[in-house]
């Protein structure tokens, strides 16, 4: 493992955290993710489902949690399910974690491994009157494959049809938009590592590089620091390229004169950094661009301050549209007599800006929440407005990531730097 685990006194926070959340005789079941294949025989490497990192901090394929605080054995109130090693697995694969182990990362006394979960599912079931099952519920997913969650679900509906499900993923996202004190420590560290790999490109890009070296020194910068790799497929977009709001190609040549986004992070110990600079190529910026870059940075300082307790998402993205008119208008994009005038169905600026400024951020880089209900302290937002002028081969975005606070916020990235002057000077000094 190249992360320092979390303490389980997190962990054993958001269980009960959850179980506080519970009705009487509830059982809460929570499966690993599949590994998903490739072809042949090859697979995709694996990727944790986000709540069992959240309730368990257990990083393993095959792995199940059984919250069941109503049980009459106390034995039965936490339990958790391992995939037991063998001396096949540990040469072909690796060590697995021990039942010791998965004690000491989860909290968990109770730790079982997996071919004991058939008799003791089917004992806890009988004395359940709800159960809470788990799905992913995201309003962005788009979801094409048969999960090991649904394969549950459809399992215990068929066996145990008259019992009553209810679904997990609201008290998941009402429990994980607030972030705990344990949780902070890996997203900063992944923060931290994101600058570090900002900091080399500075010194690194010029007229002449490919987009994908430029991935490649971030990656080198990440990987040396600890981090897993990538928060997400990189961007790295110049000139025109930075108009495709999630261009991933990577494989342009930076020219002379254009400006480079980069919207890069890492991640580490489970959790995601979200950072975007734009820079110019040559180290400077010319009128238009620093026009247009303090422009999205003037929105962006208003953003930051604009995230507070009782707002909501939906409100503030309209109010960052009213920042965003008239900074298009001031760089003579749009005219004020058509704005004054236009549907307020179809705003003119959403053709320089057509994307959401804010979402939630932690285990997953788009992160669960709902974004109807008011901000509260303890949540973690990102910032990222921009302006992309498709006819000019310019786009600019800006992102850092918030944390929200009762008497004011913390700009996680506030040591990264933003101001245009501060980009020149170092980009010179390489």
């Amino acid at each position: 493992m190249r992360y320092t685990p979390i303490p389980s006194t997190t962990y054993i926070e958001h269980r009960q955290r959850l179980i506080q959340r519970l009705p009487a005789g509830a059982l809460v079941i929570v499966h690993s993710n599949d590994i998903m294949p490739t072809n042949a025989d090859g697979s995709m490497g694996f990727s944790q489902n986000s709540d069992m990192l959240y309730l368990a901090g257990i990083d393993q394929e095959e792995s199940i949690l059984v919250l069941f605080p109503g049980a009459g054995d106390e034995k039965h109130r936490e339990m958790l399910f391992v995939r037991e090693t063998s001396e096949y697995i540990a040469v072909w694969e690796g060590d697995k974690l021990t039942k010791e182990q998965a004690t000491e990362r989860s909290g968990i006394t109770q730790v079982h491994w997996l071919q004991e979960f058939e008799t003791l599912f089917r004992l806890i079931m009988c004395q359940a009157t709800q159960v809470f099952l788990n799905s992913n519920e995201h309003p962005r997913a788009k979801i094409d494959v048969e999960t090991r969650d649904l394969r549950f679900v459809r399992r215990c509906m068929t066996e145990y049809p008259l019992h009553r499900y209810e679904r997990l993923a609201p008290l998941m996202h009402e429990l994980r938009t607030i972030k705990s004190a344990g949780e902070l420590v890996p997203l900063k560290e992944a923060v931290r590592i994101t600058e570090s790999g900002f900091l080399r490109l500075l010194k690194f890009v010029k007229p002449g590089v490919h987009e994908f070296e430029i991935e490649a020194e971030l990656s080198h910068e990440f990987l040396r620091n600890r981090a897993s790799g990538f928060a997400y497929t990189p961007i790295i977009a110049s000139g025109a390229n930075a108009c495709v709001l999630h261009y991933i190609t990577n494989n342009a040549v930076c020219q002379e004169g254009e400006m480079l986004l980069l919207d890069i992070a890492a991640r580490y110990g489970n959790y995601n950094a979200d950072l975007t600079r734009t820079i110019p190529v040559n180290g400077r910026f010319s009128d238009r661009q620093r026009a247009v870059y303090n422009a999205v940075l003037r929105v962006f300082r208003a953003c930051c301050q604009m995230l507070r307790p009782g707002v909501i998402i939906h409100d503030y993205q309209k109010e960052v549209g009213k920042l965003m008119e008239s900074e298009l208008i001031g760089l003579g994009l749009l005219k004020k007599e058509d704005v004054a005038k236009q549907d307020p169905e179809k705003p003119l600026f959403k053709k320089y800006f057509p994307h959401g400024t804010s979402h939630h951020l932690g285990l997953d880089v788009h992160d669960v929440g709902n974004t109807w209900k008011p901000i509260q302290a303890g949540m973690v937002f990102t910032v990222e407005p921009g302006i992309y002028i498709r006819e000019e081969k310019l786009g600019v975005r800006l992102e850092n990531d918030i944390l929200i606070g009762e008497n004011g916020n913390i700009d996680l990235m506030a040591s990264i730097p933003i101001e245009a002057d501060e980009i020149e000077a170092l980009m010179a000094a390489r």
